[in-house]
């Protein structure tokens, strides 16, 4: 039997961590590196520590050959303060971390938050509003590898990360691949709300683009894709993540939605909102205005 690849996972207990937890560990030696531990890992193998933290991380990177960052302050409303600490100074950690230990590639979990500008754009506005009837089909794709266009300090967060990539694939020859991550969701259910409808990722998708990047070609050095699942009311085209590393989704979210609250774990996942605070500031501004366009975002 060949020696199964070690992956390292940060993140892992988050919701896209749990969503392929299962597929990668039987697939690969995997490692996790996170704050308070992950239930169910030998000792050996859970790596405690913050990513902002680089000497406290160094030792969860050494022997690994890939790393799959997930870990971040997750709330596309982010303050910045914690987006700075968890998303910026974590995510340049990583990769560092992985340079100095000799990791050969970094599959870094981006999102589609990246390019939520053109959210706003039509018929994109509506198709995530639920606003169905002003749509009319078939309407042309966001690219999946196009600009970014982020919405929020966790979006710039995340279009960092994938500039990141590029600078240690030329400078440091660290392979990067970037997955623009749809919308996962705890109950794998993305019938609650038409963004959700638009841009869900379910489980076993999660788990098939990550696996495909894990193990693409050693050729592959620097790619950005967008992933979700084949959604009827889809935004993003899956272009970029076929041709780089042969995504194939097995499941599409329906056209009918039900209006109702985002899962509850959703919610209360590591997240630190703007609307946490009680000042009134610009960011306060961006966050009613995203919620009234798109709930369920």
């Amino acid at each position: 039997m060949p020696e199964r690849k070690r992956v390292l996972v940060t993140g892992l207990s988050g919701v896209v961590g749990t969503a392929m937890r299962a597929e990668l560990e039987r697939r690969y030696e995997v490692s996790s590196l996170s704050r308070h531990g992950v239930e169910g890992f030998p000792d050996d193998r859970n790596f405690r520590g913050d990513i902002a933290d680089l000497e406290a991380i160094l030792p969860a990177f050494e022997g690994q050959h890939t790393v799959v960052h997930l870990a971040a302050d997750r709330s596309f409303l982010a303050r910045w303060e914690s987006a700075l600490h968890n998303n910026f100074i974590g995510t340049y950690n990583v990769f560092e971390a992985a340079r100095r230990s000799g990791v050969k590639r970094v599959v870094a979990g981006s999102s589609t938050v990246a390019v939520g500008g053109y959210f706003f754009d039509e018929p994109y506005r509506y198709v995530l509003s639920g606003e169905f009837a002003r749509v009319r089909r078939p309407y042309p794709l966001v690219p999946g590898d196009i600009v970014p266009r982020p919405l929020g300090y966790y979006g710039v967060s995340k279009a960092y990360g994938e500039a990141l990539g590029s600078f240690y694939k030329d400078f440091h020859g660290l392979s990067a691949i970037h997955i623009r991550i749809g919308f996962t969701i705890s109950t794998d259910d993305p019938t609650f709300s038409a963004a959700a409808l638009a841009t869900w990722l379910s489980h076993r998708d999660t788990a098939q683009v990550f696996v495909k990047a894990i193990d693409a070609p050693e050729s592959l050095r620097y790619g950005v894709l967008t992933a979700t699942s084949d959604n009827y009311w889809k935004v993003f085209s899956l272009d970029a993540a076929r041709r780089l590393v042969g995504f194939a989704p097995q499941d599409g979210a329906g056209e009918t939605f039900t209006p109702r609250p985002e899962p509850e774990r959703d919610r209360t996942d590591y997240k630190q909102h703007v609307s946490d605070t009680v000042d009134e500031t610009p960011d306060m501004d961006m966050a009613r205005t995203l919620n009234e366009m798109f709930p369920g975002l």
